[in-house]
């Protein structure tokens, strides 16, 4: 499983949330059956097949509004991406 961050803002109606889209990429048919069915956030299937999951997050939960995540936005979000895998395969694995 791979996942990737394909975009990340504010969310365009409302000042305080923003929202991460993250590409979920190189599941099996049946791990993405699975995945579709415990994921509680928003998910679609691009055309290629995989997963998207959008995540909403509140300003101050939002993981990269840090000040240092500007300086460093590219390690921030590499972290996240990582972070989300381990969350992701930690759902499968329940």
């Amino acid at each position: 499983m791979l996942t990737k961050i394909i975009h990340y803002d504010l969310i365009q109606d409302d000042k305080t949330n923003y929202k991460i889209q993250y590409k979920i990429t190189d599941l099996s048919s049946d791990l993405k059956e699975r995945l579709l069915s415990i994921i509680e956030d928003e998910v679609s299937i691009d055309d290629n097949g995989d997963i998207i999951i959008t995540m909403t997050f509140d300003s101050k939960y939002y993981p990269l509004g840090s000040q240092t995540a500007q300086f460093k936005m590219d390690d921030f979000i590499k972290r996240e991406e990582i972070e989300m895998t381990v969350y992701l395969s930690g759902l499968l694995e329940c």
